[in-house]
């Protein structure tokens, strides 16, 4: 009877699967800090020449823009260094990821991930570029072309600079297509032939991206719908590519 009333012994010992989660989630932590700090950093060295890069984003413009209060200047820069920011912190970013899931990956999977951080972060500026330098004049001019004759045109500097941003910023994301499926690849979540299968609706949710951010005429979303097509296609070789070389490995190892 006095055994059945009397506690149980605790053990002192942590249970292992509490323990391993912990250190997870405190890997985790100590990645998403090191991320930050580099943003921080990045952001505080383009802000010291957030001028001389704001005078260069509006160097084709006749006019100067226009300031609504006192403190949107101050909005205007910190948008700009938070964009430049973020392509710089992307690749310290894509290395603390890869880090914090490198144990569970296997061999030949970690190998091509630390090869794609370089190319994520190129994709990433080559997709921004695009968009600065051949969809945001086209579809600027095409505003100023509608506003002629009935309106006076007066552009603010958050309108435009937040227009930039949404015209330029997806575009980078979109370029990492090739990068992305790559990787799903690698992992065996997808394969050329489930993409192939694909194509009918990716092409369809592409055409409705570039109709959707681009004017209403043809040229326009040409323009746009045929570099995402290449994308696409782009990325169903390089997975076509990257699974047979998996199936050789696989039949020399059986």
């Amino acid at each position: 009877m006095l055994r059945k009333l009397l506690p149980r012994p605790t053990s002192s010992k942590a249970d292992p699967n509490d323990q391993s989660a912990i250190e997870h989630l405190e890997e985790l932590r100590k990645r998403l800090i090191r991320t930050l700090l580099a943003f921080i950093v990045a952001m505080t060295a383009a802000l010291i020449y957030v001028e001389d890069i704001y005078r260069w984003l509006v160097r084709d413009m006749d006019g100067k823009l226009v300031l609504l209060g006192p403190s949107e200047v101050m909005w205007v820069y910190m948008i700009i260094a938070g964009v430049v920011a973020l392509t710089v912190t992307l690749p310290v970013a894509a290395y603390q990821t890869w880090k914090f899931v490198q144990p569970a990956l296997p061999d030949g999977a970690q190998r091509s991930v630390i090869v794609l951080i370089p190319v994520i972060s190129l994709l990433f500026i080559v997709g921004i570029c695009f968009a600065y330098f051949v969809l945001f004049p086209m579809v600027l001019q095409f505003m100023q072309r509608m506003a002629e004759g009935g309106f006076l045109t007066m552009y603010t500097a958050q309108k435009y600079f937040t227009f930039m941003i949404h015209m330029t910023v997806p575009f980078g994301l979109l370029f990492e297509m090739p990068a992305i499926i790559v990787f799903l690849t690698k992992l065996g979540i997808v394969n050329p032939h489930r993409l192939a299968k694909a194509r009918k609706m990716a092409y369809f949710l592409l055409c409705i991206i570039a109709v959707t951010i681009t004017p209403p005429d043809i040229m326009s979303d040409l323009i746009v719908i045929v570099p995402l097509f290449l994308l696409y296609e782009i990325s169903v070789s390089i997975s076509r590519v990257v699974y047979q070389k998996q199936l050789r490995l696989s039949h020399m190892e059986n």
